[in-house]
């Protein structure tokens, strides 16, 4: 015997238009209705339609949470729709926090296999590529209120302050021509991509790694030139505060300083290696103050009195640049002896042998500097090779190895603090790691221009979601670790159990799986709540 639920046809198009408004909706999923007692005939029970349920439900709970189904119904639903358009901006989210595939995917079988059809209550033959690609040129307008309403949210949601902001660039490659889109172009790939053209993505976290905003640059875009646009772009966003800006090399050129400097900016730069030889005798000097074991700076005021340079010698790097520099050195001094041994074998002319010595270097620029060498014409034409190390040049390496330098104009902080706010921006360079790996920001398949924006757009939503669960967890006291997280509860299926009954009818029952003991204390330390039963539902 079992408690009968009720009708499995009733329809359920008032749930769907309470998604659509940004009303809470979870609740309605619950059957609330008197049990009625039947018989079931125990032997035909069977099972059908097992989907992942566990990560469908958390994605759009984060949704909930952060205010996006609110937001996007607010701002997309404008006019009649057969599926409103922030239930299918929600699918595109959700499953690009989940597969990370493309819309055709999801389109041609992805969606089916989860759970947002009944979440959300828009059926598998509703969800088509066509309607996807819309619902993207619908999300890109929104772009700018979408960054300022998660700014202002997750700040309130988890107690952030954004006084640092880091600043950083990446690129992502295209498959294809992409002939119609006039951002993308060859440049420096930092996906080792040369033979592809590419974007530029400028993006600006908090010390969190929580992103604030981005833009999108022309594929040849220098990092350089970008300062201006995007400092720019975020005062006039988020208003002039008391900020700090921490920005590595590849930003700093005399220009952008005396731009941050003009309108009373302050901030954190990092400095080309070459800046180091003004301080040799600030490097060979003794009070170094230790951050920890390994790792020590100095602050050593500038001729500008508005600025301080920070002196930082790492142990492990110091290792790291010397393993590096011994491996390009034995490279060049191999090659040279080489090329020396076959002038005496062989007649070479002058040409020839500097061509040889040229290629030799370009392929170990690393450690060219710490060699000089001079081919020498002989009487019969042909050439000799006489070259040696450089050893006042070496001194200088042995003594920079594992040091680097940062600039500032940050007053009131300590030489150990400006080091530790300058390294958050691993935060930023973590945030593309997420970005292309986890989330499939490349490559990018789209061929329009509003299209692959649109894309990347979809891409920082996720991982806004994804960011947010990393706070979550640290809330929680389990760390950073949205990814696992995301495994555990992506485990949870939900399957719909039939049970024949002895009238002849059948009764169908659409069931969650039970969480694990340590998934079932995950949750509750996260202070979610899973449902242990859903209502059948159809649009």
């Amino acid at each position: 015997m079992v408690a009968y639920l009720g009708d499995v046809s009733e329809d359920f198009a008032d749930g769907v238009r309470s998604a659509a408004s940004g009303a809470p909706s979870q609740g309605d999923l619950f059957s609330d209705r008197k049990s009625e007692w039947v018989e079931v005939d125990a032997s035909r029970i069977r099972v059908e339609r097992t989907r992942c349920f566990g990560g469908s439900w958390l994605a759009l709970e984060l949704i909930r949470e952060l205010g996006l189904d609110k937001f996007l119904a607010t701002h997309l639903d404008v006019g009649r729709a057969d599926v409103p358009w922030s239930l299918s901006a929600q699918i595109l989210v959700a499953e690009r926090l989940l597969d990370a595939k493309s819309e055709l995917f999801i389109a041609e079988g992805g969606y089916e296999k989860t759970a947002l059809s009944d979440l959300l209550g828009v059926p598998v033959p509703k969800v088509n590529d066509d309607r996807l690609y819309r619902a993207l040129d619908r999300l890109l307008p929104k772009k700018s209120l979408l960054e300022t309403h998660l700014k202002e949210r997750l700040g309130t949601l988890f107690g952030l302050s954004f006084e640092l902001l880091l600043y950083d660039i990446t690129s992502t490659y295209f498959e294809g021509k992409s002939e119609k889109n006039p951002q993308a172009k060859r440049g420096y790939s930092r996906d080792n991509r040369g033979d592809c053209k590419q974007v530029t993505i400028a993006l600006v976290v908090s010390k969190e790694g929580l992103p604030i905003a981005y833009e999108v640059f022309d594929g040849n875009r220098a990092d350089v030139t970008t300062v201006e646009d995007i400092v720019e772009l975020v005062e006039s966003r988020y208003g002039k505060a008391d900020r700090v800006w921490a920005m590595d090399r590849g930003m700093v050129s005399e220009k952008n300083i005396e731009f941050l400097k003009a309108g009373g900016r302050k901030y954190i730069l990092g400095t080309p290696k070459a800046s180091l030889k003004a301080f040799e005798k600030e490097l060979l000097a003794g009070d170094w103050s230790e951050v920890y074991e390994g790792l020590e700076v100095k602050t050593c005021p500038a001729q500008d009195a508005e600025e301080t340079f920070i002196l930082c010698r790492s142990a492990d790097r110091r290792l790291k640049d010397k393993a590096i520099m011994d491996r390009f050195e034995a490279h060049i001094q191999e090659g040279l002896t080489k090329i020396a041994a076959s002038c005496q074998t062989r007649k070479q002319t002058p040409t020839d042998v500097g061509c040889r010595v040229g290629r030799l270097l370009g392929q170990n620029t690393r450690a060219e500097h710490l060699f000089k060498f001079e081919v020498k014409t002989r009487g019969d034409g042909g050439a000799d090779l006489v070259w040696s190390k450089r050893q006042d040049v070496r001194t200088w390496v042995e003594l920079s190895q594992g040091c680097y330098m940062l600039r500032t104009n940050v007053t009131d902080w300590s030489g150990e603090d400006l080091w530790k706010a300058y390294m958050q921006l691993s935060q930023a360079e973590n945030a593309f790691r997420i970005c292309k790996n986890d989330l499939s920001l490349r490559p990018v398949w789209h061929q329009k221009e509003k299209r692959v924006q649109a894309h990347i757009l979809v891409c920082f939503l996720a991982y806004v979601l994804w960011k947010a669960l990393d706070l979550k967890c640290r809330q929680a006291g389990i760390g950073n670790s949205a990814r696992k997280i995301l495994e555990e509860i992506s485990a949870i299926q939900m399957v719909d159990v039939v049970l024949p009954t002895k009238s002849g009818q059948e009764i169908r029952k659409r069931c969650i799986s039970v969480p694990e003991p340590p998934l079932a204390q995950l949750l509750h330390k996260l202070k979610l709540t899973l449902p242990t039963n859903l209502d059948l539902r159809k649009m």
